[in-house]
């Protein structure tokens, strides 16, 4: 019987044929956990074992990207209390301003065939290498630094069949919002999602990201794309070529379901408050003359160096509007890095844009840039929910990088195709 690309991962990981609903131990390439997960994730540690200790240090890591830099004596206190561990048992720090884990994962650390768990929900981006990688809680994540394994039941795999081209102005951001109003926030619970089609060899490896970066949204263990020529140039710009190996599902693996998607039909989406199913085209959306009050450009999901550029070439010449904040996070060093060689940064900043330092930045609503009473963002993340960027009075709606700088410009939300 043939493999789907879950049941590849994990089946080459075990070295037995293992499938769907199969429940199985197996050891952990790298497990993970941010500012905002890892002091639970340490106590839990420190009652389990009795002390600050990981199996394999270099397959443990912090990052601290959701409140660095530190805006509360707190944060500063738990950030003092990640780095003290990561001296005591040599894990892996990523100190404030490397970026977000799940971008580091993917430039840095991940390959192709890895396991991966994180006390983040948005672990799953990594798997846009091909990798089993899946967010778990503090207290399985703790067991899994501890022990240097984990658990899984085998989950069933829902299938989508991208064929066609992009039309310009529309981006992988807008076929996973697609395909979450499709199938709806628990629709692929507790499944794989994984890619196939003739779309996908022509999807880069920041497209990929962003789609499985969204995998969560629709209630999914994870999102997986093949590892293909994509994933070989990827991990060459990142001078990791040398990880690199093929890895697809079998011709004849068994799916839960089949969803094929005329990717070419497809029109810029925004998800409205305040879930992201709640999803509308840019065309009705633009009727109703939303005024923006901060747009926001950044996250595990769309901050990465392409995201930079396809705004940055809207913005390039203009201005944002009055009465309109425009925030930009890179979602690492390494973008922001060559954002600045590339003359995006100066862009942006000549737009009258903030740029901030490699970071989650407003997202998780914990600091820099949350919202006032009653106020709307236009944001690249992931999430909308109420109070998601600080305050529960205010609106959320979220939509690819295009919308967000075209939205910029006009002080509203409005369709980008004529600002291209």
């Amino acid at each position: 019987m043939g493999l789907t690309l879950a049941e590849k991962i994990l089946s080459r990981r075990l070295g037995r044929e293992v499938h769907a609903s199969d429940i199985v131990v197996t050891d952990v390439d790298m497990a993970i956990v941010q500012d905002g997960t890892g002091v639970l994730t340490f106590d839990m540690i420190r009652e389990l074992m009795g002390r600050d200790m990981v199996k394999y240090p270099r397959r443990a890591m912090l990052v601290l990207d959701h409140m660095g830099p530190a805006a509360r004596p707190e944060y500063s206190n738990m950030h003092r209390r990640l780095r003290e561990f990561a001296a005591t048992t040599g894990a892996i720090l990523e100190d404030v301003g490397s970026g977000i884990s799940h971008l580091l994962l993917a430039e840095k650390y991940v390959k192709p065939g890895d396991i991966v768990v994180g006390a983040d929900s948005h672990t799953s981006t990594a798997a846009g290498l091909a990798a089993f990688a899946t967010g778990m809680g503090s207290t399985d994540v703790a067991i899994a630094m501890a022990l240097g394994k984990t658990w899984f039941r085998v989950p069933e795999t829902m299938r989508f069949v991208l064929t066609g081209k992009l039309q310009p102005g529309v981006y992988s951001k807008d076929i996973i919002l697609h395909i979450i109003e499709r199938i709806g926030e628990d629709g692929a619970a507790y499944k794989a999602m994984e890619y196939a089609g003739d779309t996908v060899p022509t999807l880069s490896m920041d497209a990929r990201l962003t789609m499985t970066s969204m995998a969560q949204e629709a209630g999914a263990k994870l999102g997986l794309f093949p590892s293909d020529e994509q994933t070989r140039a990827f991990l060459a710009r990142q001078g990791r070529e040398k990880d690199w190996q093929p890895l697809a599902a079998d011709p004849d693996a068994t799916y839960e379901q089949t969803l094929e998607i005329d990717v070419g039909r497809l029109e810029p989406l925004v998800c409205v408050p305040h879930t992201p199913g709640n999803v509308k085209p840019i065309s009705e959306v633009a009727r109703e003359g939303v005024h923006v009050d901060q747009v926001f450009l950044g996250t595990c999901t769309n901050g990465r160096l392409e995201d930079l550029r396809v705004a940055a070439g809207i913005l390039k010449g203009k201005r944002v509007a009055a009465g309109t904040r425009f925030l930009v996070y890179p979602g690492s060093r390494g973008v922001y890095q060559q954002a600045l060689a590339e003359g995006l940064v100066q862009t942006f900043v000549e737009a009258g844009a903030v740029f901030g330092s490699p970071a989650c930045g407003p997202c998780p609503g914990w600091q820099f840039g949350l919202l006032g009473d009653g106020e709307v963002c236009l944001a690249t993340q992931n999430r909308n929910f109420k109070g998601r960027l600080g305050n529960p009075k205010s609106f959320v709606y979220l939509s690819s990088p295009a919308v967000a700088a075209a939205s910029a410009i006009a002080g509203k939300i409005v369709d980008p195709r004529p600002y291209l």
